[in-house]
């Protein structure tokens, strides 16, 4: 199959020679990479990646194929797609269409056919940059070549792109409706065992499902929503999802957080939900230099000693002391105490905090996550649990007889 050219450049000026991959045009983005062998469908249609530019390191790509029961949401998210080696065709039981076909319907452009090991190597020393790929007519004559003149403007148009840091994305990829899962498999039909309030900050379907699969009435909430949406439904308690964006900037969601905690109601947050929980508390967040993507980070539980080999997808991560727990810094300690209970084992990264005076408790990684792995997954039952536990404990308001 014959492609015409295309370019990958980034903002300080490296730039790589490729073939039209999905749709031909123009596309900018942070540019980041996935060290993940499978599970394409799910990163491309994770809202997490929204405004970035997704590198895949595995060489070989599509040869699963698409289907209609793996999405994590009703579109592709990534801003644009490089891969080395694409598959000619899927060959798979499960695909319904090619990886191609459905980058061209939903407009994602792409690039295939170069480097992508330097390129990964790029990013890790020069951290995520912004970028762009340009093809067909937005591919300026000399560029196939990377004549210096038209690299030049290229790289020009990446750097008044926006940046990563400072963006509030949230609102762009969350539902404008609530809408509700109920309790499945064995019990469908039944009273649920709890009832949840779910921010969607750019939510994975995956999450709300397998909540749902333990007997929780899950009721996902927009963005933008008040505490006084969250209470309407009476909740058991109340989940942050993962997504896109600079913790930093949500002001909004930090503040609706902090009203959840002084409410009293238990609270679960993953990956976007963990950096605004520290963000709550009053610690910091910052910008990792390449970001951890993929699904085989290794997270040490602190608590257990257990080693869990886990999904990520994130581009901030939360300051906080690795010591012994200590009282949070907002309000002179208002919540109480807290501590790191994981932590990435390549780089020492925060990956999980517990509350100890409040039930509240979040991590950095995936435990939904859907092409696995599924080592995590029991920290949906500790939040059930939790839920639970927190409404057996509730003052009924009647008088001591």
């Amino acid at each position: 199959m014959d492609r015409e050219d295309a370019v990958l450049v980034l903002e300080d000026g490296f730039a790589l020679t490729g073939k039209a991959y999905g749709a031909s045009g123009r596309t900018l983005g942070e540019v980041v990479f996935s060290t993940g062998m499978t599970g394409y469908q799910e990163s491309l249609t994770d809202p997490s990646y929204h405004r970035q530019i997704l590198v895949m390191t595995a060489p070989h790509i599509g040869n699963t194929g698409m289907n209609t029961t793996d999405p994590e949401s009703n579109q592709i998210w990534v801003a644009g797609y490089v891969v080395r080696d694409p598959a000619r065709r899927a060959s798979n039981w499960r695909a319904e269409s090619d990886l191609d076909d459905e980058l061209v319907r939903h407009g994602i452009v792409g690039i295939s056919d170069v480097d992508t090991r330097a390129l990964t190597l790029h990013i890790r020393q020069a951290g995520a940059l912004r970028g762009g790929i340009f093809s067909g007519d937005a591919l300026p004559v000399g560029a196939e070549n990377l004549e210096p003149h038209a690299v030049a403007a290229l790289r020009s148009i990446i750097q008044d792109s926006p940046r990563m840091a400072g963006a509030a994305l949230s609102a762009e990829v969350s539902t404008k409706t609530p809408y509700v899962i109920a309790p499945t498999g064995e019990f469908a039909g039944g009273s649920p065992r709890a009832v949840l309030a779910a921010l969607d900050l750019g939510v994975k379907s995956r999450t709300p499902e397998i909540l749902a699969s333990l007997g929780v009435e899950v009721h996902v909430f927009p963005a933008d929503s008040t505490l006084k949406d969250l209470q309407s439904i009476s909740p058991d308690g109340v989940f942050f999802s993962n997504g896109p964006g600079d913790p930093s900037a949500s002001t909004h969601e930090i503040e609706l957080l902090r009203e959840v905690l002084d409410a009293g109601l238990p609270y679960f947050g993953i990956c976007f939900g963990n950096q605004l929980l520290g963000r709550a508390l009053g610690y910091g967040t910052y910008k990792l230099v390449y970001g951890h993507r993929g699904v085989n980070q290794p997270v040490l539980d602190r608590r257990t000693g257990k080693v869990e080999i886990t999904a990520h997808n994130h581009g901030f991560a939360v300051d906080m002391p690795l010591g012994e727990a200590s009282v949070t810094p907002f309000c002179n300690g208002k919540y109480g105490r807290a501590e790191v209970t994981h932590i990435g084992l390549n780089d020492n990264v925060v990956e999980g905090l517990r509350c100890l005076d409040i039930p509240a408790f979040s991590v950095q990684y995936h435990p939904e996550a859907a092409a696995g792995p599924h080592d995590a997954s029991h920290l949906f039952n500790d939040f059930l649990q939790m839920m639970l536990q927190h409404r057996c404990e509730k003052p009924t308001g009647k008088a001591d007889a």
